[in-house]
């Protein structure tokens, strides 16, 4: 066990150039006994890549509340380890055994943070897939849980991690581009309509009830379940909160705010065909306004593999010398002056990388060594999942709202701030912190 590994006296050395990796004195760092929950199309990556590069973790149980999941991931899962996982459809197993170190939370968005604040108080590191909250008030209770208990939290923010990202970060820090003023965020990719289809009985085998969780009881319906549960704010925050946040975070990175916005603008409309089954527009635009002036706007074009700039999702960030095209697929290229001259972009052996194997790294590396500031913490997470909650709290009420960092409510409007948080069906209720 982990903590049995560490007490016995590994000791560690002085942290490694990959940034925050320690090398081990000893022949292999201690294995990291994890446990799996929700295994869907982010957890197969995490799995493949897990047993292609031989990390030392253990899998103990794989969690989902379809046998058809645990199968998938089962069978990537045998080329880590000789002894096959256990199985459950009730993440409370997982948690009650205390051989398990830290978990990977890859459930829809409206399980994040109940399943992560449950771990916490069961003494388990957790892993949580983006985003960390699915309203905003979530963000500071993941961040408090992780506190009080003294966790490990990492949110799956890859490009935090990406050697092209630390490489762009440089060239912005050493001002080749001058005061970065204002940030714009895209998220272009073609999206599949997906028309309206009759309620049905849950697949057999499913734990549907479990499925919905803190979420509202409803018929099943296919379009509400694999994959295109996105599409509905009982269990997601539409594009901007699935694919978007990663551009939000990389924007909000490259403008340098560490701080919530004062003012939100926020529209939507149909781009695409009418009639068909979501509870967001086709595209949504945002506009952030920080308490220093800067901007940071975000867009969304379902309709394009195109993108801007050649990349189908991305940023730019405009400074008072120059701006920075970058693009989280792994590349970034400056251009200066008042011509546009280009300046700096990635180093071809870099390009493409887009740190999946380093965040992970980084996570382990936090589990065995108790370091809770990692790349992707909870504070970290929460002011960029923050801006997914305000941007639809404005697009769903008056379009243009005030907010004030420091009450973390917005001005004068009771409706928006109703939309902060949420009600959980019994017994699937966030956990109190006491």
């Amino acid at each position: 066990m982990l903590r049995d590994s560490i007490s016995a006296g590994l000791t560690m050395s002085a942290a490694a150039a990959m940034g925050g990796i320690h090398a081990w004195s000893a022949e292999a760092p201690p294995e990291v006994r994890l446990g799996l929950i929700g295994c869907g199309g982010i957890m197969t990556h995490h799995v493949k890549g897990l047993v292609s590069r031989r990390e030392r973790v253990s899998l103990a149980w794989l969690c989902d509340v379809d046998p058809g999941q645990i199968d998938r991931i089962a069978a990537y899962a045998a080329g880590l380890q000789s002894a096959p996982p256990k199985r459950t459809a009730r993440h409370e197993e997982v948690l009650d055994d205390p051989g398990v170190d830290a978990i990977v939370i890859a459930t829809p968005h409206h399980w994040h943070a109940p399943i992560a604040i449950q771990a916490m108080q069961a003494g388990k590191d957790a892993y949580i897939e983006k985003p960390i909250s699915h309203v905003f008030n979530e963000g500071p209770a993941v961040m408090a849980a992780a506190k009080k208990y003294n966790r490990v939290v990492q949110q799956g923010s890859q490009m935090r991690s990406s050697p092209v990202t630390r490489q762009a970060e440089k060239v912005l820090k050493d001002g080749l581009i001058g005061e970065v003023k204002v940030a714009r965020a895209w998220t272009a990719e073609l999206r599949t309509v997906q028309k309206p289809v009759p309620d049905t009985a849950a697949p057999v085998g499913v734990d549907y009830d479990r499925w919905l969780g803190p979420a509202p009881s409803r018929p099943f319906n296919p379009l509400r379940f694999h994959g295109t549960w996105r599409l509905f704010r009982d269990y997601a925050n539409g594009e901007i909160g699935d694919d978007g946040i990663h551009d939000l975070d990389m924007a909000r990175w490259g403008l340098g705010v560490t701080t919530l916005p004062t003012q939100i603008t926020s529209r939507g409309s149909r781009m695409m065909l009418h009639g068909h089954a979501s509870d967001y527009p086709d595209n949504m635009n945002v506009t952030y306004e920080f308490p220093d002036g800067r901007l940071l706007i975000y867009e969304n074009y379902p309709f394009t593999g195109y993108g801007l700039h050649g990349f189908d999702n991305g940023n730019a960030f405009y400074g008072t010398e120059g701006y920075m095209i970058f693009s989280r697929r792994g590349a970034f290229q400056t251009f200066l002056g008042p011509k546009g001259k280009p300046g700096p972009r990635e180093d071809q052996a870099i390009r493409g990388q887009r740190g999946y194997a380093e965040h992970m790294a980084d996570f382990l590396d936090a589990v065995r060594t108790r370091r809770t500031a990692t790349r992707a913490n909870p504070e970290v997470a929460h002011l960029s999942c923050a801006l997914v909650h305000l941007g639809e709290a404005a697009l769903r009420t008056r379009g243009q709202l005030d907010f004030d960092p420091e009450k973390q409510r917005f001005v004068d409007c009771d409706e928006a701030n109703r939309m902060l948080e949420k009600s959980y069906r019994s017994p699937y209720t966030l956990p109190t912190l006491g």
